[in-house]
């Protein structure tokens, strides 16, 4: 018995060191941490209980008999964040430049299968240099597993992807399904091909930060969620992300004890709108001022500024958030503004998490390019979201609500459940000036003031049709609400809503404009 014992503590001293000391010296150079040590520094301490520590791959060509390394470049197994269940694994850049094959591939889809059956995240942590040649279609039909299993296990369980390396090829597929990428700045990559190819099949020059750099799909592309400092920051989001979400479908978010009173006025808040319409200002303020202790989780800072998500608490429970933002683009909708904000909405719908919406938006961005772009089926996608969403909608109307934007944002004839404008709103089928200059065009013409004439109309239509009053009157809005009573009503609603059931129509899925 003993012998088997030493025999056991070696081979798990073995499997400790991946693909040996100098290989974690190179990894340590980079300023990078191993798989492990990313494991230990995310979990709860002493919590994680690691699976298949001893698989290793059976190829034999290409003298792979001799790259024989236990866990075979992956770190997979299940431990606690906060004290709540996650399954997880991390790719081991010390084995084989963390290439994935047959074996490497079955512990990550055995880990994702446990994951979905109970109930619980899946976290993955990846540096890879991609398919392992040397296995061939072998290592290709292992990356299409792992495909499969994201997106059935999308909508049942929350997915993270932490890129804190390489992710080419084949490989971005597996993080883009997921519903939140992490990637650290300066040591994560991801690309479909890398600079090599491209400058071969199209001579353009590219290096691998200004392709696909951390900034790179932060501010331009939209595939990464967020942007971390190093490594560890990375971790970090990925704790405090997790802190706003269920575990799975079927539950709850996590409630924290309250601590902030729910009855909090702020006055403040009638000062941020600024009486001249046209001038902006920022919208996190509003949502600072309103949300618990001013905490305010965003997601996708870099990208599309015109609109503002997150997750922050109200009264200690998860709410999402959603914000025109009029100091980018005076707040309009675009094509990446309402992408990024329909696949938000609808991971808040999948996960039981209720959504506020605070609108200021004067309508969709004009333009060629938006209009070649597909403004039509990708603003097309923001109502969608909305008008699918049964978790509990709360819309306040800070300023303008102008045209089908007004419609697509959550707007009470998409069944948001409670409608609220603050006295500053403006809802109508277009702005005042606009709209004096198409039905009062002859009149102003002929004025002796064209000007003085114009403005007069333009207050006159301010008053009788984009007034908050007249939406009430049609019970548009339910309330019109002074804004520092803000937090106290919608935390009220969102109790009130607590208990809120809707049945849909049979049908396999609908079908969203893609």
């Amino acid at each position: 018995m003993q012998d088997k014992l030493e025999l056991l503590r070696k081979r798990e001293k073995e499997a400790q060191f991946g693909g040996g000391p100098e290989k974690i010296k190179e990894q340590h150079k980079k300023g990078k941490l191993t798989a492990r040590e990313a494991v230990e520094a995310l979990l709860d301490a002493g919590s994680f209980t690691e699976w298949d520590r001893f698989a290793t791959h059976n190829v034999h060509d290409f003298g792979m008999e001799s790259k024989v390394f236990l866990g075979d470049g992956v770190v997979t197994g299940f431990g606690k964040i906060d004290g709540r269940l996650v399954y997880l694994f991390s790719q081991d850049f010390t084995v084989l430049g963390g290439s994935l094959g047959e074996r490497f591939a079955e512990k990550i889809c055995k880990i994702m299968d446990a994951a979905v059956k109970n109930g619980a995240p899946i976290i993955g942590l990846n540096d890879s240099g991609g398919a392992r040649i040397q296995e061939g279609v072998v290592s290709l039909g292992g990356y299409a597993e792992i495909f499969w299993r994201n997106t059935y296990a999308s909508g049942v369980v929350p997915q993270i992807s932490i890129v804190h390396g390489p992710c080419a090829g084949g490989a971005v597929y597996s993080p883009a399904i997921t519903d939140f990428i992490i990637m650290v700045d300066k040591t994560s990559h991801m690309f479909i091909t890398g600079p090599d190819v491209i400058k071969t099949v199209t001579n353009e020059e590219v290096s691998f930060e200004e392709l696909g750099g951390a900034h790179t799909h932060g501010e331009k592309s939209g595939v990464a969620h967020f942007i971390a400092k190093d490594e560890k920051d990375a971790l970090r989001i990925c704790r405090e992300l997790l802190s706003y979400l269920p575990s799975n479908n079927l539950e709850d978010p996590p409630r924290l004890a309250p601590s902030d009173d729910s009855n909090r006025e702020e006055s403040s808040l009638e000062t941020i709108v600024p009486d001249n319409p046209n001038k902006p200002y920022n919208v996190r303020e509003v949502i600072h001022r309103t949300v618990d202790h001013g905490k305010f989780f965003e997601v996708q800072r870099e990208y599309a500024g015109n609109i503002i998500i997150g997750f922050a608490r109200m009264d200690g429970k998860s709410v999402g958030i959603v914000a025109n933002n009029a100091e980018v683009l005076a707040g309009t909708l675009d094509i990446n503004a309402s992408t990024k904000a329909a696949r938000f909405i609808r991971f808040c719908d999948a996960f039981n998490i209720p959504l506020i919406t605070f609108v200021d938006v004067p309508g969709f961005l004009p333009g060629v390019n938006q209009e070649h772009g597909g403004i039509i089926k990708h603003g097309a996608k923001l109502l969608y979201a909305y008008a699918e969403a049964t978790v509990p909608k709360v819309t306040v109307i800070l300023r303008k609500a102008y045209g089908g934007a007004y419609d697509v944002m959550c707007s009470k004839h998409i069944r948001a459940d409670a409608n609220y404008a603050w006295p500053t709103a403006e809802i109508a089928v277009m702005g005042p000036q606009g709209a004096i200059n198409i039905i009062f065009r002859k009149e102003i013409e002929k004025a002796s003031d064209p000007e003085a004439k114009r403005q007069s109309l333009a207050e006159e239509y301010r008053e009788k049709f984009a007034s908050p009053y007249v939406a009430a009157s049609r019970g548009f809005v339910d309330d019109i609400i002074e804004p520092k009573k803000t937090r106290p009503v919608l935390i009220n609603v969102l109790a009130s809503l607590e208990g809120k059931r809707e049945v849909k129509p049979p049908r396999k899925h609908g079908n969203i404009p893609l």
